[in-house]
């Protein structure tokens, strides 16, 4: 793995260093003292760029705060919440009875000389639509479920977008431990490179050794360049989570360190099963679409209509000149009787139904894979910690020693060079992906893991 990183890295940058070795080449050895304070520059001020404190500001957070600030401050919580207040406006409106309905009008006979005038009458009456079969507990009940799941379906993005933000924060500390790792190579080849310079002058060695030399120094003042550009991306990325001024220095407290952990895989499952957020909105609107079957049903029955009125005529109406009346109306089910809506309430029925076993069978292999690639993972970083590390920073002391007392070839030298950088690399991006998979495996249980 080690030998495939390294080949992809320097096939990436094969075209950089070919331009830039051509230009070396062109200058000439005698251009090298002038060249190392250059590029060495960065190295005083640790690749950080200065900011005026007028406009600036440095925000100093660990992960829980971080999270805690994504929590105050996120716009997409933000429109997360919109959907619960919207599931709680049509809750009320579930609540609400019919209106009731106020009518007037006028009453007039045309027969045996009657007229407007000696026969004409007022009328007023005012009707209840009163909805029978349990309508309105039905639309109640309905209602409230999905509040729940409009809820529930919040604390899910909670869930999502927080491991989107442990993830940005990471990779900056990822960023920053590759940028020590370039520095301190570039550092240690500016030395050498600065030694190697007067020895040529003084014919020490030959002109293709400090050649390679200088090559091997720029390389990895490439690497501290490309460092500063992954950690500005992340740092990019947090700051919009955290909806915080670009102008804003990030201090992260919180370091990237193993922490080895033994989660039990049963209990996960359960747990997830049990608590995600997801699982509990789709179970939700499940309950839902059965409550809105109810209601398709409950429509099959008609509605009953109550109107109450009086009716005032003239002094010269021949009639009473007061009539009170009471009149009751039913729709007749003859023809519609709330077949189709019925029939869509069923499919609603069983697409939820689906919809809400697929998210477990989904669930379940996400907790699966979570804690295989953790274990995996583990096991990696493990074995880096077993000694690797320190074998590969200490055989590159010894052999820049040798090379100094002219027992080590710089093939030898720059051979030791790149694999310690290789094996301290390849150690970083296994640190990085095991807490990436932690949080990934909190994420799939729903719940925080010791």
């Amino acid at each position: 793995m080690r030998i495939t990183n390294s080949g992809r890295y320097l096939r990436s940058d094969l075209g950089s260093r070919i331009v830039v070795g051509a230009l070396l080449l062109a200058a000439g050895a005698f251009a090298a003292p002038f060249l190392v304070p250059a590029l060495a520059a960065p190295a005083e001020s640790s690749g950080k760029t200065p900011v005026s404190p007028a406009v600036s500001s440095t925000l100093r957070l660990s992960l829980d705060d971080a999270v805690a600030l994504f929590l105050r401050q996120n716009l997409d919580l933000l429109i997360a919440k919109f959907g619960i207040e919207t599931a709680r406006g049509q809750q009320i409106t579930a609540r609400l009875f019919p209106n009731p309905v106020a009518s007037m009008g006028t009453l007039a006979s045309f027969t045996q000389g009657r007229t407007p005038s000696n026969s004409g009458g007022v009328f007023g009456q005012i009707q209840q639509l009163f909805e029978l079969a349990g309508k309105r507990g039905y639309r109640i009940e309905s209602a409230g479920f999905g509040t729940q799941s409009a809820e529930a379906g919040f604390e899910d993005a909670v869930r999502q977008l927080s491991f989107t933000v442990k993830d940005a924060y990471y990779r900056i500390q990822l960023a920053q431990r590759r940028l020590a790792l370039a520095e301190e190579n570039r550092d240690r080849f500016s030395r050498i490179l600065e030694i190697n310079t007067i020895r040529f002058k003084k014919g020490y060695i030959a002109e293709v050794d400090l050649i390679r030399i200088r090559l091997q120094f720029i390389d990895f003042q490439s690497q501290v360049i490309q460092s500063l550009q992954e950690g500005e991306v992340a740092r990019a990325d947090l700051r919009q989570l955290l909806r915080v001024s670009p102008v804003t220095q990030l201090e992260l407290l919180t370091d990237l360190e193993y922490k080895r952990i033994d989660p039990d895989i049963g209990k996960l499952r359960t747990v997830a099963i049990e608590v995600r957020p997801d699982v509990r909105a789709k179970r939700l609107l499940f309950s839902q679409r059965e409550a809105d079957l109810k209601l398709a049903k409950a429509y099959r029955v008609p509605d009953l209509t109550v109107g109450a009125g009086y009716a005032v005529q003239g002094p010269q109406g021949p009639d009473n000149p007061g009539q009170a009346q009471l009149n009751l109306s039913v729709p007749l089910p003859l023809f519609n009787r709330n077949q189709g809506g019925i029939m869509q309430a069923e499919v609603g029925v069983q697409t939820a139904e689906a919809d809400l076993n697929k998210t477990l069978n989904q669930v379940e292999n996400e907790v699966d894979v979570a804690y295989k690639n953790l274990m995996q993972s583990r096991r990696l970083v493990e074995a880096y910690l077993g000694g690797v590390l320190d074998d590969a920073r200490s055989t590159l002391t010894i052999v820049e020693r040798a090379y100094e007392r002219g027992g080590a070839t710089i093939l030898d030298l720059l051979d030791a060079a790149r694999t310690s950088r290789t094996i301290q690399q390849n150690y970083f991006e296994a640190l990085f992906t095991y807490q990436r998979n932690v949080i990934q495996l909190q994420s799939a249980a729903g719940q925080e893991i010791q």
